[in-house]
């Protein structure tokens, strides 16, 4: 299924381990970005669905497709006043730089457990060597785990300035 919500997982822990310097909203984007490609194959009906983007190749024009995405999108809000939801005009290059990459070569990674028709190391490879090195079931517990425990974290980063005012 194309843009599973099971990738954001691992995201949500990357940034809640430095959300200052991972940016969970490019992480997302680039996981997005990169499920436009299966999709698209999907719904038009033709096989291999993850192609090239779902390569590390691919992936890393993915993380600089994000980065520009985020540069011209937070231009363009300044400029039209555009509402700053999830204070997302405010991110760095360098947070989105990192979220993205995270987000690119994790969806990679994840996805190579998976799916049969991925090739990551294309072109100087064909092999998928991490194609059922883990079994489904594994990866979709992993992924909501490092989602729950990210929340977690999250929580208690932000309840514990409020214990200490007290």
């Amino acid at each position: 299924m194309p843009i599973t919500p099971f990738h954001f997982g691992p995201g949500a822990a990357f940034h809640a381990i430095a959300p200052k310097h991972v940016s969970f909203l490019a992480f997302a984007a680039a996981n997005v970005l990169i499920d436009v490609e299966p999709l698209y194959f999907m719904l038009t009906r033709q096989y291999p669905l993850h192609r090239f983007f779902h390569t590390y190749v691919g992936a890393s024009l993915v993380v600089a497709a994000t980065i520009v995405l985020f540069v011209v999108a937070r231009r363009f809000a300044a400029r039209f006043w555009l509402p700053n939801v999830l204070k997302w005009q405010e991110l760095g290059v360098l947070p989105v730089a990192v979220g993205a990459s995270a987000g690119s070569y994790s969806h990679i990674v994840l996805d190579s457990f998976m799916h049969h028709d991925i090739a990551p190391l294309a072109p100087f490879s064909n092999a998928n060597p991490l194609l059922q090195a883990v079994s489904l079931t594994t990866l979709d517990w992993s992924c909501l785990a490092a989602g729950l425990a990210a929340l977690v974290l999250l929580a208690v980063r932000r309840l514990l300035p409020a214990e200490k005012a007290r």
